[in-house]
């Protein structure tokens, strides 16, 4: 924030003791902040000498049952280092901007606790006023407040960086991570930081703010076919692009892989060094709890994939359940060689086990997934004869659909 000296630290103070007074501010107020100071007043008085705590039980079973709880536990080495290197308080709230979890550096710690910035502190604006937690939270993107923009004199003294936490996957907002210091310690960085950290807190959060999904039991499950989604002992792993191939293809080869051959079946033609597999593969190992073995690689647990169902129903013949199984192609956008020559077998072994088999449900369903396959489409028609049934008038629909 440009100006976080003395200077710009006295020109907010006398327009907050200016606004109190009941007159118009300057222009060195942000209309965000003047805004907040306006709705603050409705709740709160000058004299607020602490946030006011939840109970303290009732505040660590929220945490526990909160998706931000795995995330925190997963990243807690890198949350303190920032707090200790930086001199900052570390905090995580629910969507209340209640704290759930906080972590304060040296000098920090305690001036954080004396105004309860604390786990079960309800920083909120209705309780504290202006501050940057809660602005984050209100306009759903990164907020700094510094020195008297915060309403409450209490924290005056510090300069804060928030940025809200979102589900991964449906984007509610599940809290915010801020970053607070003492004005004098400001950073132009300060609000990258926070809002790198809270991209990376997203990244450890399990979807939907389901830790586990029961349903698909101990080891490895891979969805590939149409999407990737790596699920471990039930809860899924939140993997780049490459390091979801890694796993595809070693399922495909259970016998195992040197790393000239994960190599050249992931990499094919592209100047990629070992030194990079290498390093994709530790941090596959590190997320899969150790269990992906080397010399040769291999995974070291139970493992089922969809391209399993696929396979087993192609074999016997039944166009259905091949159908239900196969959820688009394999890997989608893949550029690894051997994923790329297994999603094609799969969808020619599909698509043939239909023609063998057009049943008016099953072309249906492979319509949804595979669109544009005219022939399909037409054999179903044709398989139905002169005869009335349901399925006609859809099937029809969809092949002129397809024509257009």
């Amino acid at each position: 924030m440009a100006g976080n000296g003395s200077g710009r630290r006295r020109v907010l103070e006398r327009a907050w003791e200016h606004w109190r007074q009941g007159n118009t501010p300057d222009d060195e107020v942000r209309p965000e902040i003047l805004s907040s100071w306006k709705r603050s007043a409705e709740h709160i008085t000058d004299g607020v000498a602490a946030a006011p705590l939840a109970d303290e039980g009732e505040t660590r079973s929220l945490f526990e049952d909160s998706p931000l709880s795995a995330a925190v536990n997963r990243l807690e080495g890198a949350l303190r280092s920032a707090a200790e290197d930086g001199d900052l308080v570390v905090a995580v709230t629910d969507p209340q901007t209640r704290i759930l979890w906080t972590y304060g550096g040296r000098v920090m710690r305690n001036t954080a606790e004396e105004v309860n910035f604390v786990a079960g502190g309800r920083w909120d604006e209705g309780s504290v006023g202006t501050n940057a937690l809660n602005l984050a939270l209100r306009n759903d993107r990164g907020a700094t407040v510094f020195a008297a923009e915060h309403y409450a004199p209490i924290v005056h003294n510090w300069v804060c960086w928030a940025a809200p936490v979102h589900d991964p996957v449906t984007g509610a907002q599940l809290g915010v991570l801020d970053l607070s210091t003492t004005r004098d310690r400001g950073h132009p960085i300060g609000a990258a930081t926070a809002r790198a950290l809270a991209r990376l807190l997203e990244t450890a959060i399990p979807p939907s703010g389901v830790p586990t999904s029961p349903h698909l039991g101990t080891g490895l499950h891979l969805r590939l076919l149409g999407a990737v989604e790596v699920h471990l002992d039930g809860s899924r792993l939140l993997l780049t692009r490459r390091r979801g191939e890694i796993p595809a293809l070693l399922a495909l080869h259970p016998e195992g892989l040197s790393l000239g051959e994960l190599h050249a079946l992931l990499y094919g033609d592209e100047r990629v060094s070992t030194s990079t597999l290498k390093s994709e593969v530790s941090h596959l190992r590190t997320a899969l709890g150790g269990r992906l073995a080397s010399r040769p690689y291999r995974l070291d647990l139970s493992v089922t994939t969809d391209v399993d169902a696929v396979r087993a129903a192609v074999r016997l013949g039944d166009a259905r359940a091949a159908v239900d199984a196969y959820g688009g192609d394999l890997v989608p956008g893949t550029s690894s060689p051997m994923l790329s020559e297994t999603a094609e077998y799969l969808a020619v072994a599909v698509r043939e086990c239909l023609l063998q088999d057009p049943r008016p449900a099953a072309v249906l369903a492979y319509s949804e997934v595979v669109p544009g396959d005219l022939e399909v489409i037409q054999r179903g028609l044709d398989d139905l004869g002169d005869g009335h049934h349901p399925a006609r008038a859809q099937l029809s629909a969809r092949l002129a659909a397809a024509l257009r």
